[in-house]
């Protein structure tokens, strides 16, 4: 009974057929229809304009975007359990060619202006230190918090007010949506640039990368060739996307996600580190109680000495979930 990892989680029948479906003649690279299709189609779920770069991985979205805004020399003020500043094995400073990560404080992983603040104005405005370009939200968090939308225009009024681009890492993207009940365009905000994720959320290898601002997304063209991400059958990456957004796939996987994860908290009580705003639960157990719970059969991650984490898939069955809930009541 997986609750491992929504990273472990099976392909969506409707991606394999978009899979079959794209497996014809066509140009190589990004110069095939579905490819060229990507801009209108997220377009259209953002209702303003877009230009959508596929990659293979998340780690891959998240720097190349920040790799647009954010020069060798300068800095990403991030929280500090972030997913690039925890786990993508120093993949920033590779890709943005030694840029710092700054890192802030912030209650369930998430940022707030004064946090940002208390990171960037002791730095003084001369070459002797890093200056910020940019700032990398996380939508949900890393422990699965949402951002509503008065946090995300604060944290991009600041950003405005200092010059500094915006960016979303939406791992869980569709997950803090399907939460808020929310548009796209509302859970996003006014930011520069979004990993919209879909690896976790029923696609194969495919995550895209949204910049609303065009400028950037033609330097990242020469990036992402450069980085090796340049797929020769890009068409097949963009099969994946497409089957995510057009039906509102993505909404619905995250939904039954969401449900999962709720099931599992329903009984979480005083236990419960964390609201459960997304996919993930986090839950305070000992190692004892883990290992009664392994031995019943559940797939979890340790978090620390004494906590877990559950992540619910898109894939995850209900009544499993419901008892994995009982489970930990009955500990």
């Amino acid at each position: 009974m997986r609750f491992l990892s929504d990273n472990a989680a099976r392909v969506h029948p409707r991606v394999w057929e978009a899979l079959r479906a794209a497996d014809a003649d066509d140009f190589p690279y990004d110069g095939d229809a579905l490819s060229q299709r990507l801009d209108e189609a997220f377009g259209a779920l953002f209702g303003r304009e877009v230009t959508a770069l596929w990659v293979a991985t998340g780690t891959a979205a998240n720097c190349l975007a920040l790799s647009a805004m954010v020069p060798p020399h300068g800095g990403v003020v991030c929280h500090r359990e972030a997913h690039i500043e925890m786990d993508e094995g120093g993949a920033p400073g590779f890709f943005l060619h030694g840029a710092k990560l700054m890192l802030a404080q912030g209650e369930g992983a998430k940022l707030a202006p004064e946090a940002i603040s208390a990171v960037i104005e002791p730095i003084r405005d001369d070459v002797h230190q890093v200056q910020p370009h940019a700032i990398s939200i996380t939508q949900a968090s890393e422990y699965g918090r949402v951002y509503r939308a008065e946090e995300i225009a604060a944290i991009s009024a600041l950003a405005r007010q200092r010059g500094l681009g915006v960016h979303m890492d939406g791992a869980r993207f569709a997950n803090a949506a399907a939460f808020l009940g929310a548009s796209a365009a509302e859970a996003a905000g006014d930011i520069d640039a979004l990993s919209f994720g879909c690896v976790k959320n029923g696609a194969m290898n495919a995550e895209a990368i949204l910049f609303f601002d065009p400028v950037m997304a033609d330097v990242v063209r020469y990036r992402r060739k450069r980085s090796g991400h340049m797929q020769s059958k890009g068409r097949f990456l963009a099969a994946q996307l497409l089957a995510m957004i057009e039906g509102d796939l993505w909404l619905d996987n995250a939904r039954a996600a969401n449900a999962a994860a709720q099931a599992i908290a329903e009984q979480g009580g005083e236990r419960l580190m964390h609201p459960v705003e997304a996919n993930e639960v986090f839950i305070r157990l000992s190692p004892d109680e883990r290992e009664v719970l392994r031995g019943i059969g559940y797939q979890f991650y340790d978090w620390g000495a004494d906590a877990a984490r559950f992540v619910a898939s898109w894939d995850s069955d209900l009544g499993e979930a419901r008892a994995l809930g009982q489970a930990i009541a009955d500990l």
